[in-house]
């Protein structure tokens, strides 16, 4: 041992001694069970930690160190308000990627049937396209290995086909019609995710746009959709919000800037560490004038708010459908040195009269979520004069026309949920995805038919599912597991019907074939058209 320890030796045990006694006495003045935890940094922040580590160190069992920071974090930020989160890094892809306008990837839209992967169409300009992969495909080997009845999953199919722009794979297609597998080598590129959902004429004169989310490229995508339908006569313009649950604040405040005039205030932002923000409309709009609706409903959130309240504010536009959602908290988003993401509220936004349209969350978390649930249940989404509100929440446009702040926008022109079809049927026929099913099993037989109608418009004229195929899709689906309903079976008859003639229409024109068909029986969107064609006639 050396010289210089041996002489302090008893120096350092007789100060462990001292200090074990010290310690011995802070413990016993504590209750049975409990531990005496104490850092050198006094303050909340330590506490955290402190108890991390003791669970760490003392408990019972062995934790993940990862999951239990995490759940901390969820847990203090749920606490804050519905909407801050966290975003853990092996998620952050996910939670972005639909806004951000692209991935990479090979380019089609799947639909897993009898344990198959089928090619419901080929993302235009895309990789698949290309090569000439055609709707009703069906990928049976990716790499050389089968994936055909193996219990493939969507996850899967991700996972073997996405991949970084520029690397291949190989893929073999069975074809209907061709006696041998097509084999094809795939390169990988970048691939648009579309938030304009469709675009089409409804009529001569009025147009209609879907948007399903506000994402990097949204007004982009808007812009070109309403070009073309101005080159096609649209004077009139049906603009579609529903179940779009919103996205950037930037893409809302672009849109609604090209139906306000010059300086016009479309929203404004204000939080305790953030001023007050004025977001004011420029003089680049196409379309500051012209009739037009606003279709929201109970799944309209956030950015849609945003629109729909400033168009409705300045008297700009009739918003047509249900109360939306109630969003109205501004969220940041933050990245941690792991990858992983917060997006914490830092302000609330408010319409251009002064309306907050945030729904009340002091119910905590649980309370908040199941808000929608109790809307169905007071009768809110059927009748509306089951809504009340304070006199308090009551503003007034520049019109003269009342409008009501305290949780989502109320419309101008109410429209009740549609239940006339809703059937026990319907409803597990349509949750265990049986309409597409039976939708692709009748294309691919039925393809050389189909692929006779030469444009979009005559298979709408021309095409409709007759008796007889609607009792084959009963039998099919009572096959599939769907619980026997007879009543139901005649009462969701015509909504089932013109569903699969929508999903046939699909698998052809896409998105606008598919909307173009179900909207022409759609309450909403035909209550639209009344309200401006009703216009028309009084300016004329």
């Amino acid at each position: 041992m050396n010289n210089r320890i041996r002489i302090f030796l008893p120096l350092i045990i007789a100060v462990a001694i001292v200090a074990g006694i010290l310690i011995g006495r802070q413990m016993k003045q504590l209750p049975a069970g409990n531990k005496f935890l104490f850092s050198f940094k006094q303050n909340q922040f330590s506490k955290i930690n402190d108890i991390i580590n003791y669970i760490n160190d003392d408990y019972v069992d062995t934790v993940n160190d990862k999951e239990l920071v995490e759940s901390a974090i969820r847990a203090m930020l749920e606490n804050l308000d519905p909407h801050s989160t966290y975003i853990p890094a092996e998620d952050l892809k996910a939670y972005t990627e639909p806004l951000e306008g692209n991935f990479d990837g090979i380019g089609i839209e799947f639909h897993i049937q009898d344990d198959t992967i089928m090619v419901v169409a080929a993302v235009s300009g895309g990789p698949s396209e290309q090569l000439g992969i055609q709707s009703g495909d069906r990928i049976v080997r990716v790499e050389g290995k089968n994936v055909s009845g193996i219990g493939v999953r969507n996850e899967d199919v991700l996972r073997m086909l996405r991949g970084k722009r520029g690397t291949k794979v190989n893929i073999s297609i069975l074809r209907h019609g061709v006696n041998k597998l097509i084999d094809y080598e795939i390169t990988r590129d970048k691939i648009p995710i579309t938030s304009v959902d469709a675009r089409y004429m409804i009529s001569k004169d009025i147009g209609y746009i879907r948007i399903g989310q506000f994402g990097a490229y949204t007004y982009e995508e808007y812009r070109d959709a309403f070009m073309s339908l101005s080159e096609k006569g649209m004077t009139k313009l049906i603009l579609d919000l529903r179940d779009n649950p919103g996205g950037y604040l930037q893409t809302a405040i672009k849109i609604a800037d090209e139906f306000l005039p010059a300086n016009k205030l479309i929203v404004y932002t204000k939080g305790k560490s953030r001023p007050h923000e004025n977001y004011l409309a420029t003089s680049r709009g196409f379309f500051e004038e012209g009739d037009m609706v606003v279709l929201i409903d109970e799944g309209s959130a956030s950015a849609s708010e945003i629109v729909a309240g400033a168009l409705q504010d300045w008297d700009r536009a009739t918003i047509i459908g249900r109360r939306s959602f109630g969003k109205g908290l501004v969220q940041e988003q933050s990245s941690l040195p792991d990858g992983s993401a917060v997006r914490l509220t830092i302000a609330r936004y408010y319409t251009p009269t002064g309306r907050s349209i945030q729904k009340p969350y002091t119910g905590g978390y649980s309370e908040y979520v199941r808000e929608l649930l109790e809307r169905q249940a007071h009768g809110e989404l059927e009748y509306s004069d089951s809504i009340h509100f304070a006199d308090s929440l009551k503003f007034t446009t520049p019109g003269g026309k009342t409008v009501y702040g305290g949780g989502g926008i109320m419309p101008d022109v109410f429209v009740p949920l549609d239940t006339s079809f809703f059937s026990v049927f319907y409803s597990d026929a349509f949750s265990k995805g049986i309409l597409g099913q039976f939708a692709y099993d009748y294309v691919d037989q039925n393809r050389s038919v189909l692929t006779g109608y030469k444009d979009f418009e005559k298979f709408n004229q021309s095409f409709s599912i007759p008796d007889d195929v609607y009792k084959r899709f009963v039998t099919y689906a009572y096959s599939k597991g769907v619980a026997r309903d007879d009543k139901g079976v005649k009462r969701s008859a015509e909504k089932i019907k013109l569903t699969i003639k929508a999903l046939i229409a699909r698998q052809f024109w896409k998105a606008d074939g598919y909307y173009h068909v179900i909207n022409s029986e759609d309450h909403t969107v035909v209550k639209a058209v009344e309200v401006l064609d009703k216009n028309k006639k009084l300016n004329q």
